[in-house]
């Protein structure tokens, strides 16, 4: 055999596996895609990508980009094969070599409520001004832009007198950008913000994940130049930023609602505080606020609504409460840590819409003794070392030492329009 021969049949070798992987992978995409439906599971939550497949290639790379794994090859285009797990966080569309992605909201079945705002970010309601997330806008560095700039616009008011200039509502990177502009313009200012850490969505995003891949500007801090950055750096930067600027944000303060008073407002929290402000900016994201069990007990330090971190309560009797993936996730990582006692809670008979692989290892997790499901069951009491449940009608009182809630969020939009602010429907546009 000649060097020619062989170097050929090498070649086509290495052609051929590479055609069978391929075809393996689109084969496991379809699969993937075609159980979500079945699901389900394919309608997106908030903004997400869609593959125009006359301008795709096929390079892969938005998929490499997406951590999450929303996005997959099918039929040699990307195609979006598990939506429910798209955070938006926009990664796959800054990858895409032939900008074959665009991001939008909504779908042709599901729309999603948008703000209608002007170019300064002012809503229909004059004082109240929209920026980031909640106006559409789910990257982060236009995010960030979006809060600087609406501070430029609403300094320019000078109506009245208030306590403060304006009230920040939300902490996340639009509502972190907006706190150091108000500072630099030595605004009156209050940011609030309803959990007890900064970040906003990034603070949910999975671990490790690439958060930022592009420069931003921020005031008193100037352009922060960013190739790649995960989540856990990105919000150890804010934190560093808010410590350095002395950027002043009330933690575990939910906005309730917003009265009109003379040219301004007040703001009131759920925990009884009110502001009057000349100035309302409202940078919230679209997960809404926490929907909680209303039972007694659940103001309790030791109930939260999210899983951060598994390994901190090693050793703890922890009771999961939900029927959803977040749920079933959260119950599933505390369950294979084995000095973590589980106790998972769901109203319903049964769980629906959730993925396969979810239910799948939460049985093996239930059938090896590490998680306790109770189906058909509600919490009643929530005590500071027990809790107390309703299952198949009887009542009963289980040890605790932490409650977390997945029952998902009541998104801001109710709230919004009864202050008078009024929305678009996105079907599927930017």
């Amino acid at each position: 055999m000649s060097y020619l021969t062989f170097y050929l049949v090498v070649a086509l070798a290495a052609v051929a596996l590479y055609l069978v992987r391929q075809r393996r992978r689109h084969r496991t995409s379809a699969a993937e895609l075609q159980q979500s439906v079945e699901n389900g599971l394919n309608e997106p939550p908030s903004l997400h990508p869609v593959v125009h497949a006359a301008v795709c290639v096929g390079s892969g790379a938005c998929i490499k980009a997406c951590p999450e794994g929303a996005l997959g090859m099918v039929a040699g285009k990307a195609v979006l094969i598990n939506a429910a797990a798209c955070i938006g966080h926009g990664a796959c569309h800054a990858a895409c070599p032939h900008e074959a992605i665009s991001l939008v909201f909504g779908t042709e079945k599901r729309g999603v409520d948008i703000p209608s705002v002007s170019p300064n970010f002012e809503t229909n309601v004059r004082g109240i001004y929209v920026a980031g997330e909640l106006g559409g806008m789910g990257l982060i560095r236009k995010a960030a832009e979006q809060g600087r700039q609406a501070i430029e616009s609403l300094r320019k008011n000078s109506r009245g007198s208030f306590d403060f200039d304006v009230v920040i509502v939300g902490c996340g990177p639009a509502g972190i950008s907006a706190g150091l502009s108000a500072i630099q313009h030595k605004l009156r200012y209050k940011v609030i913000e309803q959990e007890e850490s900064l970040g906003g969505a990034v603070f949910h995003y999975p671990r490790q994940k690439v958060a930022m891949t592009a420069p931003v500007k921020l005031a008193l801090v100037g352009t922060v130049k960013f190739s790649e950055v995960q989540k856990e750096k990105l919000l150890a930067f804010w934190q560093d930023v808010v410590k350095k600027t002395d950027l002043e944000i009330g933690f575990r303060e939910c906005m309730e609602g917003i009265d009109r008073e003379g040219e301004g407002f007040v703001v009131r929290t759920a925990g009884g505080a009110t502001y009057r402000t000349r100035s309302v900016l409202l940078t919230m994201g679209r997960r809404g606020t926490p929907r909680k069990l209303n039972v007694p007990g659940e103001e309790s330090s030791k109930v939260t609504y999210r899983l951060i971190d598994p390994q901190q309560y090693a050793g703890q009797s922890i009771l999961v409460v939900g029927g959803g993936d977040s749920a079933l996730e959260a119950a599933i990582a505390l369950g294979e840590l084995s000095t973590v006692d589980v106790l998972l809670s769901y109203r319903s008979a049964a769980f629906s819409r959730v993925k396969q692989k979810n239910r799948a290892r939460l049985s093996e997790l239930q059938q090896a003794g590490r998680i306790r499901v109770l189906l058909s069951s509600t919490v009643k009491h929530i005590g500071a070392a027990e809790v107390v449940i309703e299952h198949d009608g009887q009542v009963h009182t289980y040890r605790n030492d932490a409650v977390i809630v997945c029952a998902g969020g009541l998104l801001p939009t109710l709230l919004l329009q009864e202050i008078g602010i009024e929305f678009n429907t996105k079907y599927g546009a930017p």
